[in-house]
């Protein structure tokens, strides 16, 4: 059985590139740390919600996607930047 198609979602965050961002502690180098990657989706529900004050369903209306959805992706996002700050680690958006 297939896996289902990923619904496409609408990411405008300022953060967002084409390309990867790194943040990571200042004074070691990058190959030094281990990553976490924190994907566009996940960074775009977390600057609606936490950046914007956007309610979990109105941030999914701009998404184009389900609350439960946002709810999902929020919890992710903050895992992991909470990883990578507590973990010493570098945060990679992709």
């Amino acid at each position: 059985m297939s896996p289902r198609t990923k619904k496409p979602r609408i990411c405008t965050c300022p953060l967002r590139a084409e390309y990867e961002q790194v943040f990571k502690p200042a004074g070691t180098p990058l190959g030094q740390l281990e990553q976490v990657v924190l994907h566009n989706d996940e960074l775009e529900a977390l600057y609606l919600c936490d950046g914007e004050r956007l309610q979990q369903e109105e941030a999914g209306m701009r998404m184009g996607v389900s609350r439960g959805t946002v709810q999902r992706l929020l919890a992710s996002a903050r895992a992991k930047v909470v990883q990578a700050l507590v973990g010493n680690k570098a945060l990679c958006i992709k």
